[in-house]
Protein backbone atom coordinates (compact mmCIF):
# COMPACT_ATOMS: atom_id res chain seq x y z
CA UNK A 1 0.00 0.00 0.00
CA UNK A 2 0.92 3.81 -0.46
CA UNK A 3 1.71 5.91 2.28
CA UNK A 4 1.07 9.16 1.06
CA UNK A 5 3.72 12.25 2.12
CA UNK A 6 3.11 15.71 3.76
CA UNK A 7 -0.46 17.09 2.83
CA UNK A 8 -0.98 14.37 0.47
CA UNK A 9 -3.94 12.04 -0.06
CA UNK A 10 -4.60 8.67 -1.74
CA UNK A 11 -8.02 8.11 -3.38
CA UNK A 12 -9.90 5.16 -4.76
CA UNK A 13 -12.17 6.97 -7.07
CA UNK A 14 -15.65 5.33 -7.50
CA UNK A 15 -17.04 4.63 -10.98
CA UNK A 16 -19.66 6.03 -12.12
CA UNK A 17 -22.66 4.77 -13.86
CA UNK A 18 -21.95 3.88 -17.87
CA UNK A 19 -26.11 4.59 -18.80
CA UNK A 20 -27.18 8.01 -19.10
CA UNK A 21 -30.62 8.70 -17.44
CA UNK A 22 -32.27 7.30 -20.46
CA UNK A 23 -30.53 3.88 -20.33
CA UNK A 24 -28.52 4.86 -23.22
CA UNK A 25 -24.91 3.28 -22.68
CA UNK A 26 -22.16 5.83 -22.82
CA UNK A 27 -18.57 6.06 -24.62
CA UNK A 28 -15.80 5.84 -22.33
CA UNK A 29 -14.74 9.51 -24.19
CA UNK A 30 -18.33 10.80 -23.34
CA UNK A 31 -18.42 10.30 -19.73
CA UNK A 32 -17.24 12.77 -17.16
CA UNK A 33 -14.85 12.34 -15.06
CA UNK A 34 -15.66 11.18 -11.85
CA UNK A 35 -15.50 13.71 -8.43
CA UNK A 36 -15.97 11.20 -5.83
CA UNK A 37 -14.10 9.07 -4.41
CA UNK A 38 -13.18 7.35 -1.08
CA UNK A 39 -9.99 8.15 1.04
CA UNK A 40 -7.78 5.37 1.39
CA UNK A 41 -4.34 6.73 2.61
CA UNK A 42 -3.57 10.26 4.48
CA UNK A 43 -0.21 12.11 4.84
CA UNK A 44 0.93 12.97 8.47
CA UNK A 45 -0.31 17.06 7.08
CA UNK A 46 0.99 20.09 6.27
CA UNK A 47 3.46 21.71 8.14
CA UNK A 48 3.47 25.41 9.06
CA UNK A 49 6.02 28.28 8.85
CA UNK A 50 6.86 27.22 12.62
CA UNK A 51 7.43 24.07 11.61
CA UNK A 52 4.39 22.51 13.45
CA UNK A 53 2.57 19.52 11.78
CA UNK A 54 -1.30 20.44 10.73
CA UNK A 55 -3.46 17.80 10.20
CA UNK A 56 -5.82 16.64 7.63
CA UNK A 57 -9.44 17.37 7.75
CA UNK A 58 -10.16 14.05 6.03
CA UNK A 59 -9.33 10.20 7.64
CA UNK A 60 -9.36 7.12 5.94
CA UNK A 61 -12.85 5.46 4.94
CA UNK A 62 -14.10 9.10 4.03
CA UNK A 63 -15.84 9.85 0.77
CA UNK A 64 -15.05 12.80 -0.31
CA UNK A 65 -15.20 14.80 -3.52
CA UNK A 66 -12.60 16.66 -5.20
CA UNK A 67 -11.70 18.72 -8.04
CA UNK A 68 -11.80 17.29 -11.49
CA UNK A 69 -8.60 17.52 -12.84
CA UNK A 70 -6.71 17.09 -9.37
CA UNK A 71 -4.08 14.72 -8.85
CA UNK A 72 -2.03 11.81 -10.19
CA UNK A 73 -3.57 8.56 -11.35
CA UNK A 74 -1.52 5.69 -10.44
CA UNK A 75 -2.06 2.00 -11.07
CA UNK A 76 -1.01 -0.31 -7.63
CA UNK A 77 -2.08 -4.03 -8.94
CA UNK A 78 -5.85 -4.15 -10.15
CA UNK A 79 -6.60 -0.65 -8.33
CA UNK A 80 -6.62 2.84 -9.85
CA UNK A 81 -5.55 5.26 -7.95
CA UNK A 82 -5.35 8.70 -7.27
CA UNK A 83 -3.19 10.79 -4.84
CA UNK A 84 -4.12 14.84 -4.30
CA UNK A 85 -3.13 17.35 -2.19
CA UNK A 86 -5.56 18.34 0.42
CA UNK A 87 -6.26 21.55 -0.97
CA UNK A 88 -7.80 20.09 -4.10
CA UNK A 89 -10.60 17.90 -1.82
CA UNK A 90 -13.51 20.34 -1.59
CA UNK A 91 -15.93 18.63 0.81
CA UNK A 92 -16.81 15.36 2.65
CA UNK A 93 -19.99 13.57 1.88
CA UNK A 94 -21.82 12.39 4.65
Amino acid sequence: MLKPLGDRIVLRVKKEEEKSVGGIVLATSAQEKPSTAEVVAVGEGARSHHGQVIAPAVAVGDVVVFEKFAGTEIKDGSDELLIVREGDILAIVD
